[in-house]
């Protein structure tokens, strides 16, 4: 059935959304769903079209899963700080619950700001939001660790005495956790992470975890003792609503990190089958000034601030419903 007070909500939502931002001198954008090509991103499935004209030929095209594509092309070419809402898609996730393939999300990208201006700004934003049966969980203040601090405190390891593969290796194992030979460091930290870190998150209060590891060599060579992405993610009642980036200003860390993280896709979709997407080398280069951006899934913010307990009843024509009915 059609919940039309669902639909109510996410209006009203979105209304307060823009005039936060329209209130700030934020420009609203509208890109394309449709792109030619993606940025890497070897852990989302991505939906492959094809663009057919007898004139012009025929062209590959991806649904995308964030408009940060073409947002962060604007930014290059001069525009200001500036937001938007629109729809993303991801294939290959589940569904139902906090899942839909198609979903609706807000990128928001501020000039001058760093990961930690961008968290007193959602602060003020999931304010400015809140209806009047927002639960508490859902409201200001954040509660805001590092990563490091989270994995110490609920799975007991020190990443600071686990950069080494083997050792981190060794720490997982001990928690119990089956760790297949060859792994890299980054997904034995994510094994532990989504094991026992993010079930033991509080959930009284939005959670921020900021500084997340890695163990790319160019980049823990620019950050030396200090590895960490500028970054952050946003939970609140266990869910992942929210996650943040501050633009580097290296382009040569930058085209470095893409290049990995396009050879690691490369590898994973050849033996898999799946689609590769077309990546633009043009992109790497892009001259984007100092700013923050923050991608918010919308679907999740609606069910956190109206205490629903997953996204389906809110959404309109759910894929799993035109599944299950054939509608």
């Amino acid at each position: 059935m059609f919940d039309i007070e669902s639909q109510k909500e996410r209006s009203l939502m979105n209304k307060a959304i823009r005039d936060f931002f329209d209130s700030r001198d934020y420009l609203e954008v509208f890109t394309p769903t449709l792109s030619p090509d993606l940025i890497p991103e070897p852990t989302i499935q991505n939906f492959e079209t094809r663009f057919i004209n007898e004139f012009e030929g025929s062209l590959d095209m991806y649904l995308i899963p964030s408009p940060e594509v073409f947002m962060k092309r604007l930014l290059a070419n001069g525009f200001p700080s500036l937001y938007q809402i629109s729809s993303c898609f991801r294939n290959s996730e589940q569904l139902g619950l906090i899942h839909n393939p198609e979903f609706s999300m807000l990128e928001y990208y501020t000039l001058g700001f760093n990961e930690i201006d961008s968290i007193a700004l959602t602060e003020e934003l999931l304010r400015a939001v809140k209806r009047p049966q927002t639960p508490s969980y859902a409201l200001p203040p954040f509660i805001t660790m590092s990563v490091s601090e989270a994995v110490k405190a609920y799975s007991g390891v020190n990443l600071d005495d686990n950069q080494e593969y083997e050792r981190l290796k060794e720490s997982a194992e001990k928690l119990g956790l089956y760790v297949p030979n060859g792994e890299s460091w980054d997904d034995t930290f994510n094994r532990i992470f989504i094991n026992f870190v993010e079930p033991a998150l509080p959930k009284d209060k939005p959670v921020v975890l900021t500084d997340y590891p890695y163990q790319i060599d160019c980049l823990a060579e620019k950050y030396q003792d200090k590895p960490y992405r500028h970054r952050w993610e946003m939970y609140i009642n266990g869910t992942e609503v929210a996650n943040c980036y501050k633009e580097e200003t290296s382009k040569e860390v930058t085209k470095t990190y893409y290049e990995k993280e396009y050879e690691k896709l490369c590898l994973q979709r050849k033996e898999s089958g799946l689609p590769i997407p077309k990546i633009d080398p043009a992109f790497y280069e892009l001259n984007i000034p100092s700013s923050s951006g923050v991608a918010i899934g919308l679907d999740r913010l609606l069910m956190c601030i109206t205490g629903k307990a997953e996204i389906t009843p809110l959404l309109l024509f759910p894929l799993s419903d035109m599944i299950q009915n054939g509608l």
